[in-house]
């Protein structure tokens, strides 16, 4: 559990305000006691509770502590850095007059520009520098482009992944095992040639090579930056030793992504013509930014995402049941067309549910920012930090994001916590997108340019599971029940009259 504070309100009526207090917690003694934290991260407690006991062991929710990766040959990474685990504090790191994002995405570890063909790509640039600007506008320029088609290229996308789980489904291999088939190479296959063709115009099915293996392409592409920083679950010690202990090369993935190179090179150059025209960006500076944002943000991250909302609702008959009544109510007289705005205006509990699943599973679950100057950082009941210019700070969001303060039943899974008026409210404490979910992203700040689609997309995959079937059950990543949807009988009555008549 998470330490308890003063209630704001509380807080409010004291006629002092307490003066700012040293930071709690130790890095300990020089390589000792990195390596200490980074055994207890990856090896000895998972990253929830590493971080759980060292807020509860310091009575605090802001602490120091050392972040993974480390010694031995990660040279350069400065392993130190202020946690951040509650709701309060956590909103500085949205702050650009305080913090600055240059080169820390995902921590003091930079992967290099070795991943992103050379370019120092946009999600590396602080919001100070010239550059960030132009890079995040022609990403969300290339977001509006594709509204027009965004939903009729997912539901396409959706419905032939669902056509290949089906064929699956009904494989019979003479064997008593319960039927399954597993979404989770369908759904990724999906995400990829959906993706290619709205955001960047480039349709897989034209050259083989990116059709077929594309989304392994990625898959290798952003594990080879991220798995220093991942528990995986290998026998140890030899996770420690041949994942955690050194940074991963790039020249392994460079075949396979100068095949994507290519392939945005010649299918997607409009886009790229557009980057160079309208935004001033070099063409290969801007393939190299299109690949991050279609590779990392887009495809890693509903890779992430998407699979966990569809296990949830797999395994909760109640609300699959809601969800269902939901959907088919909204989509009435839609002949199974719809848009952004059935799933945003028809669909409250999906919506809510969408929410919901990122309050408890975000995409991105560490978000880092580096102190621009000397301030304080505020928490609940009043509690106040002093944090020293060029610290670290590292804030974790699957406990910030169920805070007590701020949420009633915070570890549980409340799929209409977000409905009315009070559920409104709540949505500027759901920070997955890097901001507050009541925030627009734009040039000045971080915050995910796809924010708005990533719920929408994410509400319309369950309503197209829902239009295609009355109820489906799922055990880990793969269905284990499919029940078709049944027409209704008016519809059947006059399917069988036109058949009569032919």
């Amino acid at each position: 559990m998470l330490p308890s504070f003063v209630s704001p309100t509380a807080s409010a009526a004291a006629s002092v305000t307490p003066p700012p207090r040293p930071i709690p917690g130790s890095y300990g003694p020089p390589v000792l006691g990195p390596l200490r934290d980074r055994l207890d991260y990856f090896w000895f407690q998972s990253q929830d509770e590493f971080f759980r006991k060292r807020a509860a062991a310091h009575r605090s929710t802001v602490f120091r502590t050392n972040i993974p990766p480390t010694f031995p040959f990660f040279v350069g990474v400065d392993p130190r850095v202020v946690a951040i685990v509650d709701a309060a504090a956590f909103t500085a790191l949205f702050d650009p007059d305080l913090v600055d994002k240059r080169d820390i995405l995902i921590g003091p570890y930079n992967p290099g520009a070795g991943f992103t063909g050379g370019t120092r790509v946009g999600v590396y640039l602080d919001t100070q520098e010239e550059e960030h600007a132009r890079v995040k506008t022609f990403a969300m320029d290339l977001l509006h482009r594709s509204a027009r088609t965004w939903s009729a290229d997912f539901r396409a996308s959706v419905g032939a992944m669902l056509d290949a789980v089906d064929a699956e489904f009904g494989k019979d291999d003479g064997s008593d095992k319960k039927p399954s088939a597993s979404y989770l190479v369908p759904l990724q296959q999906c995400i990829f040639r959906f993706l290619c063709k709205a955001f960047v115009g480039a349709d897989p099915s034209a050259d083989w090579l990116v059709d077929n293996f594309g989304f392994t392409i990625l898959d290798i592409w952003l594990a080879l930056q991220i798995l220093p920083t991942q528990k995986i679950g290998l026998v140890q010690p030899l996770e420690e030793l041949l994942i955690h202990s050194f940074p991963l090369p790039s020249f392994l993935i460079w075949p396979g992504y100068y095949v994507l190179y290519r392939f945005i090179e010649k299918h997607g150059a409009e886009a790229v013509a557009y980057a160079e025209a309208q935004h001033g960006i070099g063409k290969k500076d801007a393939i190299n930014n299109i690949l991050f944002v279609l590779g990392f943000n887009a495809f890693g991250g509903f890779s992430v995402f998407l699979p966990f909302l569809v296990a949830k609702v797999g395994g909760a008959p109640a609300l699959r049941e809601r969800l269902r009544d939901e959907v088919r109510r909204a989509m009435v007289g839609k002949d199974g067309e719809f848009g952004f705005a059935t799933v945003r205006e028809g669909m409250p509990l999906v919506r809510s549910t969408v929410y919901e699943m990122l309050r408890m599973q975000p995409p991105v679950p560490l978000q880092f920012g580096r102190a621009r100057r000397d301030f304080v950082l505020r928490s609940h009941g009043g509690a106040a930090y002093q944090v020293s210019a060029g610290e670290v700070l590292c804030g974790y969001q699957p406990l910030a994001m169920r805070d007590p303060e701020v949420f009633e039943r915070p570890e549980e899974f409340v799929p209409e916590r977000f409905l009315g008026d009070e559920g409104a409210r709540l949505l500027q404490h759901l920070f997955w997108s890097n901001g507050p979910e009541t925030a627009q992203p734009g040039p000045g700040n971080k915050q995910c340019a796809a924010k708005e689609v990533v719920v929408d997309t994410a509400c319309m995959l369950l309503a197209e599971l829902f239009r295609r079937y009355d109820d489906f059950e799922v055990e880990g990543t793969s269905f284990t029940k499919l029940v078709k949807r049944q027409a209704s009988p008016s519809v059947a009555q006059a399917a069988a009259a036109a058949g009569a008549q032919q």
